[in-house]
Formats: structure tokens, C-alpha cells, sequence
């Protein structure tokens, strides 16, 4: 009977029409941006055999985070279907770009970097844009259940997405892979047209603009939950995010010594890590505490990945990697549900955005470790990062432990979920 109720639940997202569509869209376009992910970070350490160049191209794919409060804003305008919809057509075209360049044989890193750019610029908002768009059409009963159904598409695109990517890869090469990916951003922009959500009316002057971002920051600042939140977000990104994401083509080819193939897999694994940990979320709905699972997972998160750093051979690194996939999305998801629950109508867009923002701690914790791997190795780049992330994680929950621990706080009510 539990166990029914708890299926019905976590499956009541579907029943929303515009849910019907925006699960096979952020699906197929989470599908492509994975592909492109693995494809062309190996293409770019292979052609260029620089870490450092490896760590660069996935810096820029976080260069829009800086942009993310105005995607935002312009969501909470004009309609955040009407944002996701433009954005996703500007994948069609890159990718597009790509497929022609890789059919003449006139491929470049130079090329790859450019477009990496372009990407960076927009893809960062993505997310904040589907989450923007499930809160506003799935009641606030069904948020924790929709976010955690939400989450997988990312996940099964990294199982799925990395393991078919690579081996397109290998099989067919760069043309072919592309034809594949830009099918599947089709297949994302289509859905797309079918989301519903809010269409909010069109106020552009600049000055509101201004008004609105500063407006949407200051909430932040004054509101413990959503500043504990935030802080935290950024430093998993500086931190944690850098060691399983762009630097794992590093780990496959000067690590464990295993080709593009086996670099899906590391993916992958993580991924399925995440995935039965977003299947949990679901599950479990609003019976989970949402601050104190975001803190506690977080540093099993960050345990996961020192114990990766030891391991001697692929096989025991997969299952380290599955494990910190677990963690990180015990943690984050609860952390998306908290900011959007806590921020209402009026900052959703705004807040999201902000959140988006703490992105931005990728790119210098990829550089950085470009250059502390050259000097000191990968091991230890990845035990300093863990420290210094797992005492900084236990600061914020000292910090704001008022608003985050105690089971009477209103960040751990289970209607929160």
C-alpha cells in the first residue's frame, strides 16, 4: 500500500500536460549537450594533448553563467517557455555548424573552442529555465516528486547519451556523431513548443530590468535559507563538480589508461549514480527534510570522491563514481526544491537565476586544477579539494544552522517537497 502510494506520487508529475511535454524535451536536448560534452572534450585533449586546454574548453561551457540572473528575469517577463524555446533553437544551429564542419573535413580545435563559446554563453541558463517551468505548472504539493522525475533526464542522458556518444564516436567519427546530436536537439526544440507555463506580460525598460536584478539579489542576501543555499552551490561547483566532470577525459586517457569508450563509462557511471539517487528523491517525495539532506549529502559527496581519488583500476573507480553520483543528487535536488519553494512566484525566475550564477565556480575549479594536476598530480589536487570543500560545507551549517538544522526549521518541513 506504501509502496503504491509512493509510485503514484512520484509518477503524478505526468498527469500535468505540459509535464508530458517537457520531459521529452529536456530528455532529448539533455541527450545532445551530453554527447557533445564527451565527444568534444575528447576530441580536444587528443588533438591537443593538453590538460590545461581540456580544463579551458569546459570552462567556456560555463561562460553564460554571469548571464544567467538576465535569463532569468527575462523568463519572469516575457514567459520562460519563450526563453527555453530561442535558447534551444541556437543549439539546433551550433550544432548544425558543427555537422558541416566535421562532414568537409574542416575541423579545428580552433572551431571547437569557438563554438564552445557560443554554447557557454546560453546553456548555463538551460536548467534554471526547466526548473522555472516545472514550478510553475506542477502544484506545490508535487514539486519534490516533479524536480527528483525532472533530474533524470539529465541522468539517463549521461548513462545513455555517454555510452552512445563514445561509441558512435569511435565507430563513425566526428560527422556522423553530429548528425546524431543535432537530431536530437531537434527532437528538443519540437517538445519544447508544447510546454505550457506562465505568460507574463512584456515590461522591458531597462531601468526595471536593473530594478529586478538588484531586487532578485537582494532577496537572496536577506533570506538565511536561500544565501546558506546558494553559498553552498557555488562551492560544490568550485570544489566537487570539476573532479567528475571535465577533468574525467584526463582520468580515462592518463589515469586508468582507457579510450573514449571506457571514458563513457566513467560517465555513465557517475550518471547512474545520480540517477537512483533522483529515483530516491522522487520516491521518497515529501517525506524528505530538504536543508538537512542538502548538507549531509554534500559531504558524503565530497567522501565518495576522495575515496575515486585512491582507486587503483577503472572498475573500482566506477563504483566510487556511482556512489558520489548518488550523493550529489541527494543533495542538489533537495537544494532546487528549498530555493523554489522558499522564493514564490514573484523571485522564482530571479532566484533560479542566481543559482544558476554559482555555476560560475567551475570554471576556476577546472583551471585550477589544470594547473595543481601538472604540479602535485591528480590524487592530490583531489584530496585538497575535498578538505578544503568538506570544512567549508560543515562552516555553512554552522553558519546559518538555525535556518537549515533544526527539524522545526521551515526549510525542513516535509511540506516543503
Amino acid at each position: 500500500m506504501s509502496a503504491a502510494l509512493s509510485l503514484s506520487t512520484m509518477f503524478a508529475p505526468f498527469r500535468v500536460k505540459s509535464f508530458r511535454f517537457q520531459f521529452p524535451a529536456d530528455l532529448a536536448t539533455s541527450w545532445g549537450i551530453e554527447m557533445e560534452n564527451l565527444v568534444l572534450g575528447w576530441y580536444i585533449l587528443v588533438e591537443t594533448g593538453s590538460v590545461l586546454l581540456l580544463s579551458l574548453f569546459w570552462a567556456l561551457q560555463y561562460l553564460g553563467t554571469l548571464l544567467a540572473p538576465l535569463f532569468g528575469m527575462a523568463g519572469d517577463r516575457i514567459g520562460h517557455r519563450a526563453i527555453l524555446c530561442t535558447m534551444r533553437i541556437v543549439y539546433v544551429a551550433l550544432a548544425l555548424t558543427m555537422t558541416a564542419l566535421a562532414t568537409s573535413g574542416a575541423l579545428r580545435p580552433l572551431h571547437v573552442f569557438l563554438i564552445a563559446t557560443a554554447s557557454g554563453l546560453i546553456r548555463p541558463s538551460d536548467q534554471t529555465m526547466r526548473n522555472a517551468l516545472i514550478a510553475e505548472t506542477i502544484p506545490l504539493h508535487g514539486l519534490m516528486p516533479a524536480m527528483g522525475i525532472s533530474r533524470t533526464t539529465q541522468d539517463s542522458a549521461r548513462i545513455a547519451g555517454s555510452l552512445i556518444g563514445a561509441g558512435v564516436f569511435a565507430v563513425f567519427g566526428m560527422a556522423v556523431v553530429y548528425v546524431v546530436i543535432s537530431l536530437f536537439y531537434v527532437c528538443g526544440f519540437l517538445s519544447t513548443l508544447g510546454v505550457g507555463g506562465r505568460r507574463a506580460p512584456r515590461e522591458t525598460a531597462l531601468p526595471s530590468l536593473w530594478h529586478d536584478l538588484v531586487d532578485g539579489l537582494s532577496y537572496v542576501w536577506d533570506t538565511p535559507v536561500s544565501l546558506a543555499a546558494i553559498w553552498l552551490a557555488l562551492l560544490v561547483n568550485l570544489t566537487a563538480f570539476p573532479l567528475t566532470g571535465g577533468l574525467l577525459p584526463y582520468v580515462a586517457r592518463e589515469v586508468y589508461h582507457i579510450d573514449q569508450t571506457g571514458l563513457g563509462t566513467l560517465v555513465a557511471s557517475f550518471a547512474l549514480g545520480s540517477l537512483i539517487g533522483s529515483i530516491a528523491v522522487s520516491f521518497a517525495g515529501r517525506a524528505l527534510r530538504p536543508a538537512r539532506m542538502m548538507i549531509v549529502f554534500a559531504l558524503a559527496w565530497y567522501a565518495c570522491l576522495l575515496a575515486f581519488a585512491e582507486m587503483p583500476a577503472p572498475a573500482s573507480g566506477r563504483v566510487a563514481l556511482v556512489l558520489a553520483g548518488m550523493a550529489q543528487a541527494l543533495s542538489l535536488v533537495p537544494m532546487s526544491v528549498l530555493l523554489l519553494h522558499s522564493a514564490g512566484e514573484r523571485y522564482r525566475g530571479r532566484v533560479m537565476g542566481v543559482r544558476t550564477l554559482a555555476i560560475y565556480g567551475v570554471p576556476p575549479g577546472l583551471l585550477a586544477a589544470g594547473v595543481l594536476i601538472d604540479r602535485i598530480g591528480f590524487a592530490a589536487t583531489v584530496s585538497v579539494y575535498c578538505l578544503v570543500g568538506s570544512a567549508l560545507t560543515v562552516f555553512i551549517a554552522l553558519r546559518w544552522r538555525e535556518a537549515l538544522w533544526p527539524l522545526s526549521a521551515p526549510a525542513n518541513a516535509r511540506s516543503a517537497g
